[in-house]
């Protein structure tokens, strides 16, 4: 096949224009072309009077060794497939976590023959969509089912973006198709910027559950890990407390370590009981929320244009202090959401649905944190840094899990805010206006105040007066690595760390490519041991 791109086509283009606008590229007739496939797609919107799409197509036609090739026009690359078979049939491997990294480990290793063992702490995820609703609606946490723990992980509550900066290969190309395949929009497939949406995430979530256990696997729900057994510096056992309070010890000689960035009580079992690890950066801040609608305007010079959904924004800046700040996993017409796990703390984060169509965009406006700011070594330092700022937010809120909120003009002032304008606040169960930057550190919010400042001159209306900040955000990625060697194990062997949650990912796509990296390694060891 041919690759072609850098394809200009209107936004109101389907496959068959595409298709032509390839062969008038290719200098041949279109019915020469007797295949074509969307291999990317992207909004250029960088003349407002002119905006369209950018596209990549694979073309399969006739007589291609006489195509000239030049910058835009080349031989389509070799697509090496996923595949993974274990040659030993043993006792089945474990997978902690079904988040992104637990779920496609767990496919991996069911595909593979394994029939693994899917331990849960939190609940299957239509039970867990309903916990989290009634949460939102009455500010009654359940710590067993929340945003951050259940069937899915934290992703199944965001706008699930799937764009990465990690390498396109066969691991990215396995996640996206199996995503597909579960029920996500084939669009994922070639989109720039692709998004699942949280009303899909359901459905797929559940979708590679039923896969995973028609081959073979399990599923056992608030089954959490509290303790390892070893002998020998490798594993034997895991100790388990189940939903109703009971404890059972599962034989295991090996798992897969997929928890997750928010299961910090797992966080301390697990540096007590010797696992190695180590401090991780990560980043703390706040959500910041304005108008879709002037987002669209000042991304695409409209309120609306047909053909496009809701505008995003990606923003970075390094500031004369020695920090840097960023947004990151904006949310295109969607919502701030209430994110605890944890009794008597407040966090946040962003989610849309799949046609990202609500009145407010919203976006985490972070500044990097590190040893310096956490005051201490301990591996676990970052964690507890957290846990103080989210505290300071369940105060400040009014102890209720209304978070903290306050408009950027008066965050911009150091005062107070008493009363709301244009910008409606779609964190539930609610906010409660007073001084965002009471909750997070002093230079973590003179950084904050800054970045606002020199973001709007690169995105003009971001730091419009009546933009509303809800805090805290300080969940961008785990604040712990758990160590892993060159065969993805722990100093534990036959432990398996992978994810976002051992520090080794940052997003849907690359937590879900680490689990399958990490499943080829496990499946790797019980094969050098047949």
């Amino acid at each position: 096949m041919i690759r072609v791109k850098n394809i200009e086509a209107p936004l109101t283009a389907d496959l068959e224009v595409l298709k032509q606008l390839a062969a008038v590229r290719l200098k041949v007739p279109v019915e020469k072309i007797t295949e074509c496939k969307l291999v990317k797609k992207a909004v250029d919107a960088r003349r407002k009077n002119n905006i369209h799409y950018v596209c990549t197509l694979d073309c399969r036609l006739e007589n291609e060794e006489k195509i000239c090739f030049d910058k835009d026009v080349e031989p389509a690359p070799h697509e090496e497939a996923y595949v993974l078979s274990c040659k030993k049939t043993t006792v089945p491997p474990v997978v902690i976590g079904t988040g992104p990294a637990g779920m496609l480990a767990g496919l991996a290793l069911a595909e593979a023959g394994l029939k693994p063992v899917m331990l849960e702490r939190g609940r299957d995820v239509e039970r867990r969509k309903k916990d989290v609703d009634t949460f939102w609606q009455s500010g009654n946490l359940d710590i067993v089912s929340n945003v951050q723990f259940g069937e899915g992980g934290a992703g199944t509550f965001s706008d699930g973006k799937l764009a990465t900066g990690i390498k396109k290969d066969k691991y990215t190309r396995k996640v996206l198709e199996e995503f597909v395949a579960a029920g996500a929009p084939e669009e994922i497939l070639y989109l720039s910027k692709p998004h699942i949406g949280t009303d899909k995430l359901v459905t797929m979530v559940k979708n590679i559950r039923r896969k995973i256990e028609n081959l073979g696997g399990k599923y056992l729900f608030e089954h959490q890990v509290t303790g390892l057994k070893q002998k020998d510096g490798k594993l034997t056992a895991l100790e388990i407390r189940k939903g109703e309070g009971t404890k059972d010890v599962l034989p295991c000689r090996h798992a897969i370590l997929a928890i997750g960035h928010s299961a910090r009580d797992t966080f301390e079992m697990l540096y007590q009981q010797g696992l190695n690890m180590c401090q991780k950066p990560f980043a703390v801040g706040a959500r910041i929320e304005h108008k879709q609608s002037l987002i669209n305007k000042t991304q695409y010079g409209k309120e609306k244009i047909n053909g496009l959904c809701a505008a995003d924004y990606k923003l970075a800046v390094h500031l004369p202090n020695g920090r840097s700040a960023y947004t990151f996993c904006m949310c295109p017409g969607g919502s701030v959401v209430a994110a605890a796990s944890e009794t008597g703390r407040v966090v946040t984060n962003g989610m849309s649905e799949y046609a990202r169509d609500k009145e407010n965009a919203n976006a985490a406006l972070l500044v990097g944190v590190d040893e310096k700011d956490f005051g201490s070594k301990h591996p676990l330092a970052g964690m507890y840094f957290q846990r103080k700022i989210e505290e300071s937010a369940f105060a400040a809120g009014g102890q209720n899990y209304k978070a903290p909120a306050q408009l950027v003009e008066d965050f911009l002032k150091n005062k107070e805010s008493r009363r709301l304008g244009s910008v409606n606040p779609s964190y539930r169960p609610g906010v409660a206006l007073s001084s965002v930057a009471g909750v997070l550190p002093v230079e973590i919010v003179k950084t904050m105040q800054a970045a606002i400042v020199e973001m709007d001159k690169k995105l003009h209306g971001f730091a419009t007066p009546d933009a509303v900040l809800t805090a805290p955000e300080t969940r961008s990625s785990s604040p712990v690595r758990i160590v892993r060697d060159e065969k993805f194990q722990s100093n534990i062997k036959g432990l398996y760390p992978c994810g976002e949650g051992a520090g080794y990912a940052g997003g849907i796509t690359s937590a879900a490519a680490d689990g399958l990296k990490v499943a080829e390694a496990l499946v790797g060891a019980l094969d050098a041991q047949a």
